[in-house]
């Protein structure tokens, strides 16, 4: 079966699922076992949802909508598809197991399945006869059980269609692999030295395979995108550039003032024959403003959580929301018990209210330990009191 999602042009906007090819267990989703020759619209009760990523299994589909959701359809023999039965489903379904979580990334083994939450939590489903759910047992699991709760982190997981393997890499880079490994069961993760999620499947995958889709394009092409990636801190075409702590940032003014209306307001009150080619600036550090400029090249952020901080700063007093939002969520990928209510701190002071609430139900859920902390002593005191308030409200001292 092949699935793909494809944008709708509405006033609302919509991300539609179809479907199409063999469909003996309803991998489709048409609501029969009907084989379906052309695409085919996926609706039941995705419609009106904004689909944002979708994987097969070998005769299985999940997809995840943009609140957090995951639903699911087809073949339902080892529970693949999470719903607490093995029963086939003929249309879409939502896994109610996974109800309160939002989910940011789905993969799908042979016969298994794998969530990872805005949290950094791991689910796991389904088959288990090689212990690729992770569980420390080889038996399947008809609803999502939470995996890997002793290890740090988790910010990718890699499972792939054609094998009974998966894999997770953590914060700090670790990949951790489990399941068939050349002829033999690993039921708990283990710690590979491998650098990326990838080179499990290369190594152990039979045929060797890639998990995630790889676009190939000619040496000698490159997109817009990658021109503009590639020119990012280039001395030899760069027009203009940065100095912070002491280092160079080399860029182009042009592309600074298509992506950024601080810029643009700056280069047009200033923009004449005497204007600097060199820029100082000092209030922000070289990690946090050579990461803003290369985001204006790429759209990407990648920072640890205490650097993001002073890059939600800048991004705030920049006004650039969605620099705002690619920081928040690093930072809620890295917050600990000890830097909990430092980031806390930083929420409030940026004004960032969902990263507020975040930190705040993280610092309820850790209570005990988050108080033990110097960041929770060292802290503002009106602060403190508004925390102590406000927890006291939810009810966190009671018995």
């Amino acid at each position: 079966v092949f699935v793909f999602l494809c944008s709708a042009l509405a006033c609302t906007p919509v991300i539609q699922v179809y479907a199409w090819g063999y469909n003996n267990c309803g991998q489709v989703g048409s609501g029969s076992t009907a084989n379906q020759p052309t695409p085919r619209r996926v609706s039941s009760c995705l419609q009106n949802k904004v689909a944002v990523s979708i994987v097969c299994g070998q005769t299985s589909s999940l997809v995840v909508v943009d609140n957090g959701e995951v639903y699911g359809w087809g073949y339902n023999g080892n529970g693949q598809l999470g719903l607490g039965n093995n029963g086939n489903q003929l249309t879409p379904c939502r896994i109610a197991a996974l109800q309160g979580l939002c989910v940011q990334q789905i993969v799908s083994g042979y016969a298994h399945s794998l969530a990872l939450t805005d949290e950094g939590l791991l689910y796991a489903w389904g088959a288990n006869t090689y212990g690729q759910l992770g569980t420390g047992n080889k038996s399947n699991q008809l609803s999502p059980v939470q995996i890997m709760t002793d290890k740090e982190r988790v910010v990718e997981i890699a499972a792939c269609h054609s094998t009974h393997t998966s894999a997770a890499k953590s914060q700090s880079g670790q990949v951790y692999m489990w399941g068939q490994c050349r002829g033999q069961s690993i039921v708990l993760p283990h710690l590979t030295h491998f650098n990326c999620t990838d080179d499990v499947f290369a190594c152990f995958a039979t045929p060797s395979v890639m998990w995630r889709l790889l676009s190939m394009e000619h040496d000698d092409f490159l997109t817009v995108a990658q021109s503009l990636k590639k020119e990012f801190d280039n001395p030899e075409t760069a027009d203009l550039k940065f100095c912070v702590d002491g280092k160079y940032i080399f860029v182009h003014k042009a592309v600074l003032k298509i992506r950024c209306e601080h810029f643009q307001s700056m280069f047009q009150s200033h923009w004449n024959e005497d204007m600097k080619e060199v820029i100082e600036i000092d209030q922000f550090s070289y990690p946090v403003y050579r990461s803003f400029l290369e985001f204006l090249y790429t759209d990407q952020v990648e920072l640890p959580p205490e650097d993001a901080i002073g890059l939600l700063d800048l991004a705030t007093s920049y006004c650039e929301n969605r620099l705002k939002r690619l920081c928040q969520n690093i930072i809620k990928r890295g917050i600990t018990v000890e830097n909990a209510f430092s980031l806390l701190s930083a929420a409030v002071r940026y004004d960032a209210e969902d990263l507020e609430e975040f930190c705040f139900r993280f610092c309820i859920h850790h209570l005990t330990e988050v108080t033990q902390t110097a960041a929770f002593w060292q802290i503002d005191g009106n602060l403190l009191k508004d925390f102590i308030s406000r927890a006291s409200r939810c009810g966190a001292f009671k018995n």
